[in-house]
């Protein structure tokens, strides 16, 4: 969420770095100047007022007979004025709330860094890493080797669970959890992250600290209320399926305050992911580029301000890396201002190459987001010992997204006879096993 106060002190930079989004709602706009104009006038009003009481105060002290008529005018006014500061406070109190509802919609400001653009078309391509396999044959898509392989049942998946689903058979199952494993192991053992094992049941109020709600509750699967277990655990919040790892990870240090010498922090944790991708429909559909359920292992930095940008560029080497050990073909792209997921100040995006569809497509995105998230879960630290705490920045990329990875190692690695080559730094989280045959 962006700072009240720097929105109401900065209308016209604020509207342009949300123009640079594509963001323009005059409507949302207007009400927003409006709504900071009567802040300013509330605060105003009550710091004046707040004086005339000071001053009469002061008077009413200095008058000797406390039974006098003059005493009495003064105490009268004391306690108009009283009442009048009360009333401006709550009108106050009722403006910032308005305020505060109008930016739980207003997207990030794009960093100064970040490209214009106006969508994915003018996203800029940063980096290639790794040679473009070639075959002798016609690739498939993944969709046809995990079938002919009988590692992927997506019409058993649809008669339990329906369509976008999929089950995961014998050497596929091994392969997910060799991902998971591999990939939590190099960030833990080798990046320096601390994993955690996290709740995939989440309140309502860990997805609005890191941006989920309100904009995106159409998106989110939330969980019917069974009346007698709500009575029971006495519950206050809504319940969600984790939209994806970044939640309970970055609400793991809200409402805390930690030392600078302490950051940065550095997450990682494993959960299964549900997505109702509202709006995706008929897009990258077919098979598992996207589905209800997913697996990913996130990374998730909280950092000091000035840290943002190279932290943000370390956390990438870090999702990069997984591609690179598995010797997968990908690219980096910036995202440039215009195609900015609602939260990100600044992000890069790995796209990794499937030669079955004969184009990239997004593994991981590594999204800076300053203090929009810390504003809304209050997480903080002390720049220096007894000083006043200040917001942490978030950052936070998958390291990385385990269905398409596999995606990516069918397509990349398969073989003129339908067999799946094993990447070599999987092959011992796989029982020693170097080829997928049917």
């Amino acid at each position: 969420m962006l700072d009240l106060r720097y929105v109401s002190e900065n209308l016209d930079e604020v509207r342009a770095g949300l123009a640079r989004r594509g963001y323009v709602d005059e409507a949302a706009m207007t009400r927003l100047s409006e709504a900071a104009a009567a802040r300013r006038a509330s605060i105003g009003s009550v710091e004046a007022l707040r004086q005339q009481r000071n001053e009469a105060s002061t008077a009413m002290g200095a008058i000797a007979d406390k039974k006098s008529d003059e005493f009495t005018a003064r105490r009268k006014e004391l306690a108009s004025l009283k009442d009048e500061i009360k009333a401006q406070d709550e009108r106050l109190a009722e403006v910032e709330a308005e305020l505060d509802a109008l930016l739980h919609q207003l997207p990030n400001l794009p960093h100064e860094s970040v490209p214009d653009g106006k969508g994915e078309e003018d996203n800029v391509v940063l980096r290639e890493w790794g040679t473009m396999p070639s075959f002798d044959f016609a690739p498939k898509d993944h969709v046809d080797v995990g079938v002919d392989l009988g590692i992927l049942d997506f019409e058993r998946a649809s008669k339990i669970s329906g369509a976008r689903f999929v089950v995961l058979r014998g050497a596929g199952a091994r392969m997910e959890r060799a991902l998971i494993q591999f990939m939590l192991d190099l960030q833990a053992d080798t990046h320096g992250y601390e994993e955690q094992w996290v709740p995939v049941l989440l309140k309502d109020t860990a997805l609005f600290g890191t941006g989920q709600l309100p904009k995106f509750a159409a998106d989110a699967f939330r969980i019917a209320k069974d009346e007698k277990w709500a009575e029971e655990a006495e519950a206050k919040h809504d319940l969600y399926l984790c939209p994806t790892a970044e939640v309970p990870l970055t609400n793991l240090l809200a409402d805390e305050i930690r030392e600078a010498a302490e950051l940065p922090i550095a997450f990682t944790g494993y959960t299964a992911c549900f997505r109702s991708e509202a709006g995706s429909y008929g897009r990258d559909t077919r098979g598992m580029i996207r589905n209800h359920q997913f697996d990913k292992v996130e990374l998730v930095r909280f950092v000091k301000p000035e840290d943002g940008l190279e932290q943000h560029a370390l956390l990438t080497s870090h999702a990069e890396a997984v591609l690179q050990a598995l010797g997968l073909h990908y690219r980096v792209i910036e995202l440039c201002a215009g195609d900015l997921g609602f939260g990100a100040t600044k992000c890069f995006d790995l796209e990794v190459w499937l030669p079955g569809q004969d184009a990239f497509r997004e593994i991981s995105s590594c999204s800076w987001y300053g203090d929009f998230q810390t504003r809304r879960i209050k997480a903080r630290y002390r720049p220096e010992p007894k000083a006043k705490p200040e917001l942490m920045h978030t950052i936070n990329g998958s390291g990385g997204a385990v269905g398409r990875t596999m995606v990516a190692i069918l397509e990349q690695f398969q073989n003129a006879d339908g067999s799946v080559t094993v990447p070599e730094v999987l092959r011992p989280y796989m029982g020693g096993r170097s080829v997928i045959a049917a």
